[in-house]
């Protein structure tokens, strides 16, 4: 079965919108921030973000640092920590997603900001007043990892209930803008604060921040809100978003390429501190700029891609595409200072190929699916990582750290060239017509 990702059955109920509002409106505005300007709601939401995503990457540069402090340098316990976090979103974000149909977004998403808030003040506190242990950060971290497998399908799919169909690919390139924005600001803050007065107040402040997200979320209002009644309980609900998926072939082709290019393409986190490291021989400060290189780069894709007025299947695959050149070109570059600048491009390839498969996901769904969509969407997303991390660092000990990112870069091109063959009656008549999928 095929549908059409400009979306007619998933969007037209709630095109209608807010009583109040005039579609036609919204649909004229053009501006990059025309989200923020039609949406009084948006504006809470993206207040909240942005606050709330300065604290995440405060805490979690603050918690690595802490576990490098618990255990004398061990770069496994570092490892060991971000891998129980990461677990439980690669296990039960589709049930999260279930949750997100069967009950209203907003109350999951207060439900799970205020534990992912208790958490960071229980580690704060424990870390402050010296009784911290190593097993508690483990510990800690699984839980929040629990936390943001409910939290992240609930958060993606309220997106479209905040803002509706015509302004999800806008609303969608500037919650990318905001998370690009605070990975450059919150790790710098927290090395400011942590030079200054430790970790346990970094802690501290992210567990605030979590505040404010809720507060944010009880001052939206509810008649301006683009829903419909909360899906009611019944058996096999998971796996009838897994048939929808398979059912429609363009939201099975969008999540394939999705898989595929994050499991080979983005492998940065590995290869970033291997070639700086190995190949050109610079310190950590010389490597934190390369990672500040591919979030400005990213800040940059995120609001070029908030301008486009509708998400497109060939963009997207013109935008994975680029990157997995992109990422080619990096692997071979000669020098540190080429290397990094490469990073901007990339990054722009890469957020822009995100943001648009995101928002694609979120406008083929239909209402009572979005949320189960969408989770499906973030597995893709995330159960990658334990496929693509452990080949590229066996690829690094074998042919050498360059290759990682030559050998990644060209499987990622080889596997959307693939992904289009296979697909190709959706993927011309989809290009042909330059739009998205609707259901």
């Amino acid at each position: 079965m095929m549908s059409d990702i400009s979306g007619k059955d998933g969007a037209e109920s709630a095109r209608e919108g807010p009583a109040g509002r005039d579609p036609e409106a919204v649909q004229q505005d053009p501006g990059l921030f025309r989200a923020l300007r039609n949406h009084r709601n948006y504006r809470l939401f993206m207040t909240g973000q942005s606050v709330s995503g300065v604290g995440t990457w405060m805490q979690l540069t603050a918690q690595d640092w802490l576990v490098l402090e618990l255990t004398h340098g061990s770069g496994a316990a570092v490892g060991i920590t971000a891998g129980l976090q990461a677990l439980p979103v690669a296990l039960f974000s589709l049930y999260g997603s279930v949750l997100a149909d069967r009950y209203r977004k907003r109350r999951v998403l207060l439900i799970s900001q205020a534990v992912m808030g208790a958490l960071a003040l229980v580690l704060g506190l424990l870390t402050v007043t010296g009784s911290i242990e190593v097993w508690n950060v483990y510990a800690l971290a699984f839980g929040l990892g629990l936390a943001v497998a409910l939290n992240k399908p609930a958060w993606m799919a309220f997106t479209f209930e905040v803002v509706g169909p015509d302004d999800v690919s806008n609303a969608v390139g500037l919650n990318s803008a905001t998370l690009n924005t605070a990975k450059i600001l919150g790790p710098a803050v927290a090395g400011v604060l942590i030079a200054a007065v430790g970790t346990g107040p970094v802690f501290l402040i992210n567990a605030a921040s979590f505040a404010v997200m809720e507060l944010v979320l009880c001052l939206m209002r509810e008649d301006e809100l683009y829903i419909k009644a909360p899906l009611a309980r019944a058996k096999g609900q998971l796996r009838e978003g897994l048939r929808y998926v398979r059912d429609h072939r363009d939201l099975l082709m969008v999540m394939t390429i999705m898989l595929l290019v994050s499991a080979f393409g983005m492998n940065f986190a590995v290869t970033d501190a291997l070639i700086s490291r190995e190949v050109f021989h610079t310190g950590a400060s010389s490597f934190g700029l390369v990672t500040t290189m591919m979030a400005v780069g990213g800040l940059a894709g995120s609001l070029l891609s908030a301008r486009r007025r509708q998400p497109s299947m060939r963009g997207m695959l013109t935008a994975a595409a680029a990157f997995s050149v992109l990422v080619i070109v990096t692997g071979l570059m000669p020098s540190y200072w080429a290397f990094a600048a490469m990073h901007l491009p990339a990054g722009m390839a890469m957020t822009s190929f995100v943001t648009t498969a995101s928002s694609l996901t979120q406008l083929s769904a239909p209402e009572e699916m979005r949320g189960r969509v969408t989770g499906l969407y973030v597995l893709t997303l995330i159960a990658s990582n334990p496929i693509g991390y452990p080949l590229i660092g066996w690829l690094a000990e074998i042919f050498g750290p360059r290759s990682t990112l030559v050998i990644g870069g060209f499987v990622s091109l080889v596997s959307v060239v693939g992904a289009v063959a296979v697909m190709a009656p959706v993927a011309t008549g989809l290009l042909a017509r330059g739009a998205a999928p609707r259901p």
